[in-house]
């Protein structure tokens, strides 16, 4: 159950406060034939809205910002066929009695108020309705004396939202000022009138006061009227306040798990502190149980998660701890702290930090929660910045749980180990608009990087770059001059490589400096054009750049272009057509690439009558003054020029996408990347093909080759996709993936599923097939999984009821949208 959901059943509860407010509208009535406060024109034609008022109400959703927020204030206007009155003895409204007030409707066959027991009696095709929601009852009593209620036979529906249900009776009492609620035998259900799929149903409902908790008595779930869940007792909200209690379970079938059952509780600990505790019980695997602690202070935000499995009867294998080698006794658990927070408006404090049990916990199949994973680490860091208007500040703390096993990766000369930063300070002083237009920035920043291989160095680390950028635009033409000077001071301990002659030239302190121009002009113009008839708008964009970056020794550094697997924090960025006018080849510090050259390029883009961008093209190269030294080969062969960057982005009526982005190399007539996506997408039907390809030379020379070794050479990456999605019918909704290696011609993963939806519930079922192990093996292992689920709908916003979907096995699959062209 949503924490913060409205539960239709409780709703039927506050039916019952609709009982004083139709006694006070008779008690008004009484009064009106009495000439008191009167608004109607006689006492047997009363003034009527419209000619047919239920007509118009029945079915009607008024938005809450359009309902008055005291309707028993406003006017009152009645319509009936015949009223009688008597003082002190009652007062009969009959005839097809209307009764509106605000934007409450209410109707019956008789109302009459007897007194002196105050007692008011609607009766026969009792209506009501309030804009969202409507009812029909055979019978309202209220004691206007004692303000107790009781309504026979109600039959109500949601007007603005799914729901509807009924109940025998509901009461309301009022002891020593404090009301109490009760329903018997009161159901609900989202499915429309005559279809039995499914409801909620409780023999007693009961509620407090003002309470926000409703308590259900004997509460069922019914399929076709048959009750397949129970619960003697369950306590719901019936406002937005949160409250401790069971949540909705979920009940999902996979091959690979086999039935999974969730049950969550969620304790409201104080207004700032909540706990969830879910035990997920899978009849292949055993109990996982996971608990969340949210909290809310002056320091910020957070939550605290954590997973633990006792033991995993589908594991066949002895697993070894990370820290000790030990064997693990089956006992796996995941933990995760994240808080973010700003204090005093200029201080801002963010932590992730995860860890699980062993470097495996990932790859036994369990749907975890737990961190954020990059290139096989779990991160573990923690940031405090100041900021202010002229001063940003970070000091950052950053550490890794490897999950690679770890006797490899100490013994390892690859990049399975990555560098903690213990700690990082860095700070950036920005100063604008100083004489003559120019702006000033200075990054600097103080690390300690450290590694538990014994074949990378570990190393403290000094970088100051101060910065002049001098801009100048107009509606058609800018021009962005800067000149910077880059320094960096390195301690470095090269451990067990100072053994390593391929290591001689590596330096235990190093200082570099490294000044850098760069001046980026480019022009804006535009045209109106016609294509088939149709109007556009043509922009072209034509840019330039010239950037001197100089040479100066680096190889004292460990750095990712002379040591292989080299840097600290640094690799090699890609070359898209953006990148080309970057002034950095490498990311991070430990190595800037010298520059002396110019990059040209331009844009053009179409747009349409609405300005919404159809179609770009952007096309760039660079131009060598000197030529680049490229790693681990001679100078003679470097080029004069870079490979040509083209990207394109092309909308077709919204209803076929074009994207694509190329890397072309005409010295060698040779691509060296590329991807393209092209997607049909209409009225529910999507079909969407891509590639990806990034040359095995590329790779090396750039890259470590990440490919195996394949008929005694190593190819690249050729990668073939295909989503799909359509309709069969107006229920029935079929989405596959599929995706293919096209250097051995083996399958990745491949996905198919479908869903069945109805008015009310939806089942889905998803088949899934994808590679354990590398594809570049002979024979290569591949893993099943089946899953079903089943879901009710429209229980304002709860997640699936009896089911969910995942990445691996939902009955949703998930769909990217690669086509957001840049406006």
């Amino acid at each position: 159950m949503s924490l913060t959901s409205h539960s239709l059943l409780a709703t039927m509860i506050g039916l019952a406060l609709y009982g004083p407010a139709m006694a006070e509208d008779a008690t008004s009535l009484h009064k009106d034939i009495n000439g008191k406060h009167a608004v109607a024109e006689d006492q047997t034609t009363k003034t009527a809205v419209n000619d047919d008022p239920l007509a118009m109400v029945r079915g009607v959703c008024i938005a809450p910002k359009d309902r008055k927020e005291d309707t028993n204030n406003t006017p009152i206007h009645i319509e009936a066929d015949n009223a009688q009155a008597k003082n002190e003895h009652k007062a009969v409204y009959s005839g097809d009695v209307i009764v509106q007030q605000g934007t409450r409707t209410i109707a019956a066959d008789t109302v009459t108020l007897q007194q002196p027991q105050n007692i008011v009696t609607a009766k026969g095709n009792v209506y009501y309705h309030d804009g969202g929601i409507e009812m029909d009852g055979k019978q309202l009593q209220s004691d206007l004396n004692t303000k107790d209620s009781q309504m026979d036979d109600a039959v109500y529906r949601m007007t603005c939202q799914p729901g509807r249900g009924d109940a025998e009776q509901i009461d309301k009492k009022n002891v020593d000022g404090t009301q109490f609620y009760k329903m018997k035998d009161g159901t609900f259900t989202t499915c429309p009138e005559g279809d039995k799929s499914w409801r909620f149903a409780a023999s007693s409902l009961q509620r407090d006061g003002d309470s926000p908790f409703a308590d259900l008595y004997n509460a069922r779930f019914e399929v076709l009227n048959v009750p397949v869940f129970y619960l003697p007792w369950l306590r719901i909200p019936v406002t937005d306040e949160r409250m401790t209690g069971f949540l909705y379970p979920t009940l999902t079938y996979g091959s690979r798990n086999g039935m999974e059952y969730e049950a969550p509780f969620y304790w409201n600990i104080a207004p700032n502190y909540d706990l969830t505790i879910t035990p997920k019980y899978m009849n292949h695997r055993g109990l996982q149980t996971t608990a969340n602690f949210r909290y809310l202070n002056e320091l910020g935000a957070g939550q605290i998660v954590g997973e633990y499995m006792g033991h995993d009867k589908k594991a066949d294998y002895v697993d070894y701890q990370l820290e000790d080698n030990k064997p693990n006794t089956g006992k796996y658990w995941g933990f995760q702290w994240t808080h973010s927070g700003i204090i005093d408006e200029n201080w801002l404090v963010d932590i992730d930090y995860s860890k699980v049990s062993d470097y495996k916990y990932f790859e036994r199949g369990l749907d975890s929660s737990i961190g954020e994973r990059e290139d096989n680490n779990l991160l573990q860091t923690a940031e405090v910045s100041y900021r202010n208007a002229n001063w940003d500040t970070m000091l950052m703390v950053r550490d890794f749980q490897l999950l690679k096993d770890p006797n490899v990766a100490e013994t390892s000369k690859n990049k399975l180990s990555a560098y903690r930063l213990m700690p990082q300070l860095s700070s950036t002083y920005y100063k604008t608009d100083l004489g003559y237009g120019l702006d000033f920035k200075m990054p600097m920043s103080i690390s300690k990087f450290e590694n538990s291989s014994k074949f990378k160095p570990d190393a403290d680390r000094i970088t100051f770059e101060p910065t002049l950028t001098l801009p100048y635009a107009t509606p058609w033409w800018s021009v962005t001059t800067q000149a910077k000077v880059n320094y960096a001071h390195y301690n470095q301990d090269k451990k067990e490589l100072s053994k390593n002659s391929d290591f001689d030239a590596l330096k235990d302190s190093v200082n570099r400096v490294v000044p850098e121009f760069r001046v980026n002009s480019s022009l804006y113009f535009e045209r109106d054009t016609s294509i088939l008839g149709s109007h556009y708008t043509q922009s072209l964009e034509p840019q330039i750049q010239y950037l001197y970056v100089k040479n100066v020794d680096q190889d004292g550094i460990y750095n990712p272009f002379d040591y292989i697997g080299g840097g600290y924090d640094s690799t090699r960025l890609q070359q898209d057509y953006y990148g080309l006018f970057s002034d950095r080849t490498y990311s991070g510090n430990d190595y800037i690439a010298p520059a002396n050259q110019f990059t040209v390029g331009a844009s053009t883009r179409y747009f349409d009558e609405d300005f919404k961008e159809r179609f770009t093209l952007s096309m760039g190269q660079i131009f060598y003054i000197d030529k680049p030294v490229n790693q681990g080969t001679d100078n003679k062969e470097a080029k004069s020029y870079s490979a040509t960057a083209v990207e394109t982005e092309f909308n077709l009526d919204d209803s076929l996408f074009l994207k694509t982005a190329m890397q072309y190399d005409s010295s060698e007539n040779d691509i060296q990347q590329g991807n393209v996506a092209v997607e049909y997408r209409n009225a529910g039907v999507f079909v969407q093909p891509s590639y990806r390809y990034v040359s095995s030379d590329y790779l090396t020379k750039y890259v470590n080759n990440p490919n195996p070794s394949i008929d005694g050479k190593k190819d690249g990456i050729s990668q073939l996709g295909l989503s799909i999605g359509f309709p069969v019918s107006d229920n029935v909704n079929v989405k596959a993936d599929y995706y293919q290696d096209m250097n051995v011609n083996k399958m990745l993963e491949s996905k198919v599923g479908f869903t069945y939806t109805s008015s009310c519930w939806m089942i889905g079922l998803t088949y899934n097939r994808y590679a354990k192990d590398s594809i570049a093996k002979d024979f290569t292992e591949y893993d099943s999984n089946i899953s079903f689920s089943f879901s009710l709908l429209g229980l304002q916003g709860v997640t699936p009821t009896f089911g969910q979907s995942s990445d691996d096995g939902g009955n949703i699959l998930s769909y990217g949208d690669p086509f957001t062209l840049n406006n």
